[in-house]
């Protein structure tokens, strides 16, 4: 992939495990325990801060990063139909279409449902994805000192014949200090990319004035967000599918240009055949205004660090095999589509592909692209002198912040053949053409491709081959 992340080369290759282990007492009782190994980049002998972990370099006995992903518990109140699975868990507001563009994430929680008949569930829970990890470098005595972010959601399928629908709502208490290091910025937090919270809860570059500059100020601010959605879909006209998604988020601060808050929406129609299962669908994200000083219109976003976004592969979030992807962003927040794609073709037994081809906007004011351009930044926290790139570890930065002015059309070719029961070989293929204002009152020559300052934008293009051993 070449384009838009100085921190790749062009050919890699890389491996992964993932170890479940299950101990199952009864059907009332198990516990999990999830490793994950990696990924480890062939060759690389040491962990570097970027994003790629040692050991896969000759001799192969560097330090190899061994994580838990998972370790919950499962267990059932006695004499009733009431599930609970506490501990560190994959987490995921429901979606019938793209995938969660709110909140899907390996997290600590307590989630409990209950199905009150076939037609009628609830799910309740609580999660703390942060908590304890404020380092004051002025006062140590204040050290995790209100830091602490909680979510809490609740969830009501419902399910019919032919229709199934979904109405959800969440709520996240922030402390001042959640996402603060001991400069008193954000860094408090395993990353700034668009996968973590400090890319999703807070307008980009923080809090700025009308014209851009950022006002100086540290965070450290209470927090108040919250999320209501509507998903759903129709199988009532089989072979015919109608599935949609419908999302409004608010992140609200002391500080209200801090503030983030829009709405996203999506829409799919599919026709089952027997070759293959043809789709057109589109979606739109509210964007933001020309206004710095008013916080974000974008849709906040906790962590889609797993989503595994059903429209896109490349652009967005793709799957779990895909090496390269969030071209565009991971979440799709302050962007617009429509799409078509031909999923799961197959005429060879074992053989499926995936065709699709998207054509992408931005909804976000291309005036805002020039005023953040013109602002300096502020104890290097802000933008860098006039540089707004990819993976630029800027509070509330997407990996591409595309305007109304700005397009893109993505195509992209998945192949999955199951060589044997247990072995499957993925190949997936995807090409991003680009075209952003480079006027000036845009974007100028300061454009977003990591270059700082040339005035040539390569598209990105990525070919990804796995193989893939589950059982």
């Amino acid at each position: 992939m070449t384009g838009f992340n100085k921190y790749q080369d062009e050919f890699e290759a890389q491996q992964r495990v993932r170890l479940q282990l299950d101990a199952v007492a009864s059907e009332s009782l198990s516990g999990t325990v999830f490793f994950e190994i990696g990924n480890q980049l062939w060759g690389k002998d040491k962990q570097d801060g970027n994003r790629s972990f040692g050991g896969g370099a000759l001799g192969a006995d560097g330090n190899t990063a061994i994580k838990v992903k998972n370790a919950y518990i499962d267990w059932m109140v006695p004499q009733t139909d009431l599930k609970v699975r506490m501990g560190i868990q994959g987490v995921a507001i429901p979606s019938f279409t793209t995938g969660s563009n709110v909140f899907n994430d390996d997290v600590a929680a307590v989630v409990a449902s209950y199905q009150f008949n076939e037609n009628v569930g609830l799910t309740a829970l609580w999660a703390r994805p942060y908590n304890d990890n404020y380092v004051d470098t002025v006062n140590s005595n204040r050290n995790n000192f209100l830091d602490n972010v909680d979510v809490f959601a609740l969830l009501l399928p419902l399910s019919f014949d032919g229709v199934k629908v979904t109405p959800w709502g969440m709520m996240a208490a922030v402390g001042p200090n959640a996402f603060r290091d001991g400069d008193n910025y954000e860094g408090n937090v395993t990353g700034t990319s668009s996968k973590y919270p400090t890319a999703g809860m807070f307008p980009v570059g923080g809090a700025r004035h009308k014209d851009g500059k950022p006002d100086g100020k540290s965070l450290g601010t209470y927090g108040t967000a919250w999320w209501a959605g509507l998903t759903g879909e129709v199988t009532m006209w089989d072979p015919f599918r109608i599935a949609w998604d419908f999302n409004y988020g608010s992140a609200e601060y002391d500080d209200s240009r801090l503030n983030r808050s829009g709405w996203l929406a999506s829409l799919l129609f599919e026709y089952k055949m027997d070759w293959g299962i043809p789709g057109l669908y589109g979606w739109y994200g509210s964007g933001d205004d020309s206004n710095p000083a008013n916080g974000s219109e974008r849709m906040p976003s906790l962590s889609v660090n797993n989503n595994n976004n059903g429209f896109s592969n490349f652009a967005f979030n793709g799957n779990p095999y895909i090496a390269r992807e969030g071209v565009l962003g991971y979440s799709m927040a302050g962007t617009w589509g429509i799409g078509a794609r031909v999923k799961d073709v197959s005429f060879v037994e074992d053989l499926k592909h995936t065709l699709r081809v998207n054509y992408i906007g931005g909804t976000n004011s291309p005036s805002m692209a020039k005023k953040y351009l013109s602002a300096k930044t502020v104890s290097g926290r802000g933008f860098d002198d006039g540089y707004m790139g990819a993976n630029s570890a800027l509070l509330g930065m997407d990996p591409l912040y595309m305007t109304t002015s700005d397009s893109a059309l993505e195509v992209g070719l998945t192949n999955e053949y199951k060589m044997y029961e247990n072995f499957t070989v993925y190949l997936d293929a995807a090409y991003l053409a680009t075209w952003l204002d480079h006027s000036k009152s845009v974007w100028g020559r300061s454009v977003m491709n990591g270059q700082g300052g040339s005035d040539q934008v390569r598209d990105p293009w990525n070919v990804n081959l796995s193989f893939v051993y589950a059982f």
